[in-house]
């Protein structure tokens, strides 16, 4: 368990984003423990959430700029009957 105090998250705020493992934040001067901070599951949560549909989905191997393209394309071609 790492103790860090809380001039040292001033200092150096990115202690968070690569937190592997559970951390107190301590005030060193009343040495009380303030907070309890635990690390991001690194899960995914798509399958959770997916629920019933998640085998419905069909996988792609599409790029999201070409996914945004098509979806412009088909939005297009309702609204104004164009066809590219």
């Amino acid at each position: 368990m790492l103790s860090i105090g809380i001039g040292e998250i001033q200092k150096n705020s990115s202690i968070f984003s690569n937190l592997t493992e559970v951390m107190q934040i301590i005030d060193k001067r009343k040495k009380q423990v303030l907070a309890m901070v635990y690390p991001v599951q690194t899960t995914s949560i798509v399958d959770s959430l997916a629920g019933k549909y998640k085998n419905k989905i069909k996988a792609t191997t599409l790029s999201f700029e070409e996914i945004k393209n098509e979806a412009m394309a088909s939005a297009m071609e309702e609204k104004y009957g164009l066809s590219s």
